[in-house]
């Protein structure tokens, strides 16, 4: 099943005061940007993210899913009300990743 445009736009709403936030779609599905570092994505109307240090110390809680059959197991954010979390969510996954690698 892939994720509508509603939620799409809900979540991007919801991240708005994050900074440097961005999409793309891909295969019915979108991947989410933070600077320029793939943090997450919108899969089955179910938003994600990577599992790292920091996001994993915000939500300890937090239930790990598949994006999709043989994809690795991401972070599933239910607090998606929140705008403040989300934005500090982003600020930590953001320094946790590695800066996305030069393409030749």
């Amino acid at each position: 099943m892939a994720s509508d445009n509603g939620y799409l736009d809900f979540i991007l709403d919801q991240l708005s005061l994050a900074e440097g936030i961005s999409y793309r779609p891909m295969m019915g599905e979108y991947i989410i940007y933070c600077g320029g570092k793939v943090v997450g994505g919108i899969y089955d109307n179910r938003f994600l993210v990577k599992n790292t240090k920091g996001a994993g110390e915000l939500m300890p809680d937090a239930h790990t899913e598949l994006p999709y059959e043989g994809g690795k197991e991401m972070l599933l954010v239910d607090n998606v009300d929140d705008r403040e979390f989300l934005a500090l969510l982003m600020s930590r996954l953001y320094e946790d990743l590695p800066a996305p690698k030069s393409r030749k």
